[in-house]
C-alpha cells in the first residue's frame, strides 16, 4: 500500500510535468517494493522525459525481466534503444510488442522508424567511403530525428562537418558530447581534427594524444596524430632551410610535406605558398605562380598567396594578372601599402600597352645618353628606307615603320624631361607630343647632318639616299 501511494504521487507529478519529483516518488516506490515491473516502467518513462535515456533503458529492461508480457516495458526499452541509436535492438523490442499485441499501432510506427534509421546508417556508411560528406551529414540529421541521444551519429556528423571545413559546427557538436562525457575518445578526436584542419597542429596533437589515452586502439586518432606530427616536423624543417638560404632543400621539404595529407587544406595552402616563395627565390617564376595558384584554390582568402603571385606576375610582366590580384587584396584589406602596390601595377600595365621605346632601340632602361645615341645610330641605319629600296613593297613598308619607331624612341629617350614622363607612365600625347605628326627623316638628318661623314640628297618626294664618307 505504501509503494502504491508513492507511485500515485509520482503519477500526479508526472501529469504536472514535474519529472524530477515524479522520479523521486517512483524511486521510493521501487525501494519499498523492488519487484514491481510497473514501477520500473514508470521511472523509465520519467527518465526518458528528462533525456536520461541510458538510465531509462536500464529501468525498462528491468521491468520486462520482472514481467516479459509487460507491453509498455518493451515499448519503452525499444524507444530507449532507438533514441540511443541502436535500431536493431529497438526493432527486436517492437517486434516483441507486436507478438503480444499485433494491433499495437505505436509499435508498428516505431518499427518503421527503426527501419528508417537503419537505412540512413547504411547510406551514410557508403557515402562516407565515397567521401560524399554532405550526404552523410544529411543522413545523420535525419537519423538523429529518431535517435536524438545517439553519440555515434553525432560524432559521425561532426567528423564530416570537419572534413567539409565547417569547423565551428563540428566543434560545437563535439563539445556538447564532451560536456556530458569528458572521456569520449571520438569527441576528443573530432576536436583535434578541427584544430588540425585549422592549422593549429600543436593543439590538435594534444587532443589526439588524449583520445588515444582513452582508447589506445582508436585508428583514426592514431593516423591523425601521426600525420599531424609529420606535417609539423616537415614544415618546420622547410622553414629552417629557407631561413638558412638553402632553397633547394626547402623546396624538397615543402614538397614532401604536401604529400602527407591532401585533406589538410589550410596547412597545404600555406605549404604551397611557402614553396612558391622558394621558387621565386630560385627565379622559377612560372612554377612560383603555379604554387600560389594552388594555394588560393585551397584557400581563396589567403592574402599572402595573392601578394606573392602578384609580385611574380609583375616580375614576368603579366601586368593584367598582377592588377587583378592586387585588386583582390585591396578589396579585402584596404591598407596604404596594398593601395600603392595596386597603383604601381596599374601604372606598369598602362606602360606595357604603349610602345616600348627601350625595346625598339635595344637598350636597357638604365641606359646612358651615349648608349641611347649609339643604339639610335645603329638602328636608324639598319632600317633606313634607302637601304631597302630594292626589297619588296611589303618589306619596304615594314622597314619604314621600324625606321619611324626608332626615330620616335630616340626623340623621347634623348630628352630628359620626355624620358622622365615616359618612365613614370604619363601619357605623352596629353603633354602635347603628337607622334602621328612625327617625321623620322628630320630626326635622321639632324642626327647625321654636318660633319658626320654622311651626305643626303633628295631622290624623289620624301626619299633620301645616303653615302658613307
Amino acid at each position: 500500500r505504501e509503494a502504491e501511494s508513492f507511485k500515485e504521487q509520482g503519477n500526479a507529478y508526472y501529469a504536472k510535468k514535474d519529472y524530477n519529483e515524479a522520479y523521486n516518488y517512483y524511486t521510493k516506490a521501487i525501494d519499498t517494493c523492488p519487484n514491481n515491473a510497473s514501477y520500473y516502467g514508470n521511472r523509465a518513462a520519467t527518465l526518458m522525459m528528462l533525456g536520461r535515456f541510458r538510465e531509462a533503458l536500464g529501468d525498462a529492461q528491468q521491468s520486462v525481466r520482472l514481467d516479459d508480457r509487460f507491453v509498455r516495458g518493451h515499448l519503452r526499452e525499444g524507444k530507449c534503444h532507438l533514441s540511443l541509436g541502436n535500431a536493431m535492438a529497438a526493432s527486436r523490442c517492437f517486434q516483441r510488442v507486436l507478438e503480444l499485441d499485433h494491433k499495437n499501432t505505436q509499435a508498428q510506427q516505431e518499427l518503421k522508424n527503426a527501419s528508417t534509421v537503419l537505412e540512413y546508417e547504411k547510406i551514410a556508411e557508403v557515402d562516407f567511403e565515397k567521401r560524399d560528406f554532405r550526404k552523410v551529414v544529411f543522413c545523420m540529421d535525419r537519423a538523429l530525428e529518431f535517435a536524438p541521444a545517439c553519440h555515434r551519429f553525432k560524432i559521425l556528423k561532426a567528423e564530416c562537418l570537419a572534413l567539409l571545413g565547417r569547423y565551428p559546427e563540428a566543434q560545437s557538436v563535439a563539445s556538447d558530447i564532451l560536456r556530458m562525457d569528458s572521456t569520449n575518445a571520438d569527441a576528443l578526436y573530432v576536436r583535434g581534427l578541427c584544430l588540425y584542419y585549422e592549422d593549429c597542429i600543436e593543439k590538435a596533437v594534444q587532443f589526439f594524444v588524449q583520445a588515444l589515452r582513452m582508447a589506445p586502439d582508436h585508428e583514426k586518432a592514431c593516423l591523425a596524430c601521426r600525420n599531424a606530427k609529420a606535417l609539423k616536423a616537415k614544415k618546420e624543417d622547410g622553414n629552417k632551410a629557407f631561413k638558412e638560404g638553402n632553397y633547394k632543400l626547402a623546396h624538397e621539404l615543402y614538397t614532401e610535406a604536401l604529400g602527407i595529407d591532401p585533406n589538410n587544406i589550410k596547412t597545404n595552402a600555406k605549404l604551397y605558398c611557402n614553396r612558391g616563395t622558394v621558387n621565386s627565390k630560385l627565379r622559377k617564376l612560372e612554377e612560383a605562380i603555379d604554387d600560389c595558384t594552388n594555394a588560393v584554390k585551397l584557400d581563396d582568402t589567403y592574402i599572402k598567396a595573392y601578394l606573392r603571385r602578384a609580385q611574380c606576375y609583375m616580375d614576368t610582366e603579366q601586368y593584367e594578372d598582377a592588377v587583378r590580384d592586387y585588386e583582390k587584396v585591396y578589396q579585402t584589406e584596404k591598407t596604404k601599402e596594398h593601395k600603392q602596390l595596386l597603383k604601381n601595377a596599374q601604372v606598369e600595365l598602362k606602360k606595357s600597352k604603349r610602345k616600348d621605346y627601350y625595346k625598339i632601340l635595344g637598350v636597357d632602361k638604365n641606359a646612358s645618353e651615349d648608349e641611347i645615341k649609339k643604339a639610335y645610330r645603329k638602328r636608324a641605319l639598319m632600317h633606313h628606307p634607302d637601304r631597302h629600296s630594292g626589297a619588296s613593297a611589303e618589306v619596304q613598308k615594314e622597314e619604314e615603320k621600324k625606321f619611324k619607331e626608332v626615330g620616335e624612341a630616340f626623340t623621347i629617350l634623348s630628352d630628359p624631361k620626355k624620358k622622365a614622363r615616359y618612365d613614370s607612365g604619363q601619357d605623352l600625347e596629353e603633354d602635347g607630343l603628337n607622334m602621328g605628326d612625327f617625321d623620322a627623316n628630320n630626326i635622321f638628318k639632324a642626327f647625321f647632318g654636318g660633319p658626320s661623314g654622311f651626305s643626303f640628297e633628295a631622290s624623289g618626294p620624301g626619299n633620301f639616299f645616303f653615302q658613307f664618307g
